[in-house]
């Protein structure tokens, strides 16, 4: 098994880069790029779909993101301990119909020893925004902290 560093157990600033790379990687719209963050018999609850391993991560993906076209997403670090960590976060993507959407969520994360994720538990809402109404554009700045996001 491959280490996936940052490890547990976490501190402030090695939990923050779990979370930048996450970011990261999610933002690269790339299933197979993200899968490799899970370990190979990962659990998920993703709102109401549950998935198990990575095979069936990269397919969620791969149909999330064919549905939800110019996705841009942002993460901060809410809370962690030991080899757990919180997330909120939030993306903007629009369909096919031109609908942009602002989708609001928390992530709970669970690694294993190697720094893989083991479990991963998402609660989202998503809220219909005029394109005028978007304020996440593309990936994070390299020069952006992960400063706190609006509720609104």
């Amino acid at each position: 098994m491959t280490d996936r560093p940052p490890l547990p157990p976490f501190s402030r600033e090695t939990a923050a880069q779990k979370v930048q790379a996450a970011e990261d990687a999610w933002n690269s719209r790339d299933p197979e790029r993200v899968a490799l963050a899970y370990s190979e018999d990962s659990i998920w609850r993703n709102r109401e779909t549950f998935l198990t391993g990575r095979a069936e991560i990269v397919a969620f993906l791969t149909s999330k993101w064919e549905r939800e076209l110019e996705y841009a997403l942002r993460k901060n670090l809410w809370c962690f301990e030991e080899n757990r960590i919180a997330v909120r976060f939030q993306y903007e993507c629009h369909d096919r119909s031109g609908q942009w959407w602002r989708s609001y969520g928390n992530e709970l994360w669970e690694f294993n020893q190697q720094g893989l994720m083991v479990r991963r538990e998402a609660s989202i809402n998503d809220v219909p925004i005029a394109e005028r109404e978007r304020r996440i554009h593309g990936p994070r700045p390299k020069n952006k902290d992960q400063s706190s996001l609006p509720v609104r």
